[in-house]
């Protein structure tokens, strides 16, 4: 069994709560635009950290997390990516990934809206943990996190940090 805290759109901003709602969680996630490299120092130091970079993340971060991520976690095949879109709504370039190798799980961030919808066609849960960060339009700052046991994603929590 693996914990998941999801994050996404930090915008150099890292709420000392994330910290605490993260603590029973084994990763972090974090599906892009970091803002800078501190903050993605401060959640590897805190737990493993799997990450993309996202739109506003500049070299400093694109030398060290990749625009595209695909790995296995437990028995669930993960693939995320900063602007990814979602069902059936996908980005082109990520449609064409999803459909040519559909994982069962997809992240993307890009736009501050938290989602979590299945794709009935892909057979794929897309997660979008929305922004946790204060630069964007979102009201409300958001996390998710999750467990994966097995083949099974399950406990999904929606986590609200406050205004942005």
């Amino acid at each position: 069994m693996t914990r998941i805290g999801l994050i996404s759109d930090t915008h150099s901003f890292l709420d000392p709560a994330v910290f605490k709602h993260f603590e029973a969680c084994d990763e972090i996630w974090h599906a892009g635009d970091f803002g800078t490299l501190a903050i993605a120092k401060q959640l590897s130091d805190f737990k493993p950290l799997k990450g993309v970079y996202g739109n506003i993340d500049g070299n400093e971060i694109s030398s060290v997390y990749p625009e595209s991520l695909r790995w296995k976690c437990e028995e669930v095949e993960v693939y995320m990516t900063h602007i990814g879109g979602y069902p059936p709504r996908y980005n082109p370039a990520v449609k064409k990934e999803l459909t040519a190798r559909p994982p069962q799980l997809f992240i993307a961030g890009h736009s501050h809206i938290l989602k979590v919808i299945y794709d009935d066609k892909l057979n794929c849960l897309h997660m979008n943990p929305g922004a946790a960060g204060r630069e964007g339009w979102h009201k409300i700052r958001t996390l998710i996190t999750f467990v994966i046991d097995g083949k099974n994603m399950k406990d999904c929590k929606v986590i609200e940090l406050g205004k942005r």
